[in-house]
């Protein structure tokens, strides 16, 4: 799934080339694209798109007087579309504007959970952004170590929760643990100053690097472009100090570390009931 960095610089892109262009039409191709009845898209018919923001890992595309507040999940993509098919594949919703061109909401698979919501002035504190954390990327040394010690958990969780934390996902979860030399199950709780600290120093190197990475391109990465230590890396060699990347295995995703870095050397089990290393 696109993190904040992916969803930043992309919101970035689309507006450089659309800000100011006038929508003509506003369609979804899927029954379930649309999540919101009221108010109607055709509110923003006619209006410039004033810019494309961000918030978590969602899209905010925000004309006068409404906002289309997208959220990709994990195969969708915003992107420009060139041939505008009456039927493209795997297609989900469609902006066309006046000048001819158009952005089509597209989704890989077959779970079809991404969707569009229109909401009428200030999206923050409405669905689907109510129950959204601070971002990531503008979270304080003290208000990390208070958010650390109100929600008790796995630190892996506690990252990729957006309603503790908003915009990071299994990747940087993955990398922030590594650079952090903290144990992906270690207690948020019983985290000690100076582990908050590296945590702190962690979450946004990792976030301004990929954010740079990501500004590089002239499209959205895939999970496999994007540069890291240890995510996806299983069996390849730590590029701090030479151990094996490991994995423990989920059903929908994948926690990936580094014994010598972050766990004292201990191998984790590689299952759901194990006892984890705290």
């Amino acid at each position: 799934m696109p993190e904040m960095p992916e969803v930043q610089a992309h919101a970035e892109r689309l507006t450089e080339a659309y800000a100011g262009t006038d929508l003509a039409r506003f369609r979804p191709l899927t029954f379930t694209a649309l999540k919101t009845a009221t108010p109607a898209p055709e509110a923003a018919q006619g209006q410039p798109l004033k810019e494309v923001g961000r918030r978590g890992k969602h899209l905010l595309l925000r004309f006068e007087p409404v906002t289309f507040v997208v959220h990709l999940m994990q195969g969708g993509r915003l992107k420009e579309d060139a041939k505008q098919a009456a039927k493209p594949r795997g297609g989900q919703a469609r902006w066309s504007f006046a000048d001819g061109r158009a952005l089509l909401l597209t989704e890989a698979g077959t779970e079809r959970k991404a969707g569009v919501w229109v909401v009428a002035g200030d999206p923050e504190g409405q669905v689907p952004l109510d129950d959204l954390g601070p971002e990531a990327d503008t979270l304080s040394r003290e208000d990390l170590g208070r958010l650390l010690e109100e929600h008790s958990m796995r630190l892996h969780g506690w990252l990729r929760d957006q309603r503790i934390l908003a915009g990071l996902g299994r990747r940087l979860a993955n990398e922030i643990c590594h650079r952090a030399k903290l144990s992906p199950f270690a207690t948020t709780g019983k985290l000690d100053d100076e582990a908050v600290d590296r945590l702190h120093a962690a979450m946004g190197d990792c976030i301004a690097e990929s954010l740079a990475y990501e500004r590089t391109r002239s499209d959205m990465s895939s999970s496999a472009d994007r540069p890291g230590a240890v995510h996806h890396r299983e069996g390849e060699t730590c590029p701090v100090c030479g151990d094996s990347i490991r994995a423990v295995e989920y059903r929908s995703y994948t926690v990936n570390y580094c014994p010598t870095c972050q766990t004292g050397g201990k191998v984790l089990a590689d299952n759901t009931t194990s006892r984890f290393l705290k």
